[in-house]
């Protein structure tokens, strides 16, 4: 093992049915291994681990079977058998630490920390606020300072970027009690990808992060925009739970709080059936009855109807979005695109931008339909507000915060 502030880092995502992972060197990004064990639980599960030595993820041998794993023990145990049947060996790779993604930090964590006993029980307890992540992510560190006791762990925190927003985005018009007592704020989400986009974006340009006034647009599965000020969060749209905000795949963002005592009413539906269904039957599903933008986008090209309205109800979010935190902000430089969506579909870009010209956001048609791979600027030359596709790098982005976190 290296010691403190260098080597490689392994990057662990656990989920509740999957595990995704990489090596890489957050010094130059170099990518040593990645791999992904899903579908634990079920009756047949499928791996897959590549072995890079620190050349594109396209360029390495992939390794893949189907096995059944049945808790993420198994799964971990498939994936450390992996690195000793396929390489790197991690003994051999400088591991300097295991950087773990941790969906919720509460009000506690607003940092990257570096794990123990005592660390890890608090974390578990923030379970309560976000019940479908914490215990995955919790079970995943159990089981590596396990399988890995000899390296540092370092928990990074989703919610972290956004523990800088100022009271006044922060807080929600509700009874004290159920904010001092429950933790009842806007949280924010995807905070990797947004500072890792938002610094990236500003490179980009060529200007300090000190002065950049940013709107990155996170649009995937799971949608947030988040407003940056000075490389710091001053707003976002996800809120006390990744529910919030922007419309989603298969996640509804913005309705009235009141929706849950109304359909207990006119529908018999309690809480949990009403949650369920925002979280996993609404969006782009409910309204198009795929939850892929892809898909979504095709249909509405060929004259669906319903497709047509779910683009334009997404796309009309986003636009909003924009606008007001352009408000919140004063001066913007830079829109910033990222995620699945945001990096592929020139159809949601130029639709969500639409309108946007008096703002100064004016987007450039033949760079948006093509903007080439990597970092790329699609608006005009004559845009006051730059227009970038940068795509997001949240491993890198929480393998560089593991190692801040030893340093400090």
């Amino acid at each position: 093992m290296t010691g403190p502030g260098a080597g490689t880092v392994l990057v662990l995502n656990c989920g509740s049915s999957s595990v995704k992972y990489r090596l890489l060197d957050p010094a130059d990004g170099s990518v040593l291994a990645h791999g992904l064990v899903e579908r634990i639980g079920q009756p047949q599960g499928h791996a897959m681990h590549e072995h890079l030595d620190g050349r594109d993820e396209t360029g390495g041998e992939v390794a893949e079977w189907d096995a059944r794993f049945a808790d993420h023990d198994a799964a971990l145990a498939a994936a450390f058998a992996a690195f000793d049947r396929y390489g790197p060996d991690l003994g051999a790779a400088g591991l300097a630490a295991v950087g773990h993604r941790v969906v919720h930090g509460g009000e506690r964590f607003t940092r990257p920390t570096v794990l123990d006993d005592d660390v890890v029980a608090a974390v578990e307890a923030l379970a309560v606020l976000a019940p479908l992540h914490v215990p995955a992510n919790v079970e995943g560190i159990r089981l590596a300072r396990r399988h890995l006791p000899d390296v540092p762990h370092v928990a990074v925190f989703d919610t972290a970027f956004h523990a800088t927003m100022p009271p006044y985005a922060a807080t929600y018009a509700v009874p004290a009690e159920w904010r001092t007592r429950h933790g009842v704020r806007r949280y924010g989400f995807h905070g990797s990808s947004h500072a890792y986009v938002s610094r990236e974006a500003a490179r980009f340009l060529g200007r300090p992060v000190e002065t950049t006034n940013s709107i990155v647009l996170h649009l995937g599965n799971g949608c947030s925009a988040c407003a940056v000020s000075g490389g710091r969060s001053v707003d976002t749209s996800m809120g006390l739970t990744p529910l919030a905000g922007l419309v989603m795949g298969t996640r509804s963002g913005d309705v009235d709080p009141a929706l849950s005592a109304h359909l207990a009413r006119v529908a018999d539906l309690d809480v949990a059936d009403v949650e369920t269904a925002l979280n996993g039957a609404s969006g782009l599903l409910a309204l198009a009855g795929v939850s892929d933008v892809r898909e979504v986008t095709r249909l509405a090209a060929a004259g669906d109807p319903d497709a047509r309205l779910a683009l334009d109800v997404y796309c009309y979010r986003v636009r909003c979005t924009i606008g007001a935190y352009h408000a919140a902000l004063g001066e913007l430089h830079v829109v910033a695109f990222t995620g699945g969506v945001g990096e592929h579909s020139a159809v949601v870009r130029e639709q969500s931008l639409s309108g946007l010209t008096p703002m100064g956001i004016r987007l450039d048609p033949d760079r948006n339909a093509d903007p080439g791979k990597g970092a790329q600027l699609i608006s005009s030359d004559d845009s006051p507000v730059a227009v970038l596709v940068i795509p997001t790098d949240e491993e890198r982005e929480i393998a560089a915060q593991t190692l801040s976190a030893l340093r400090t």
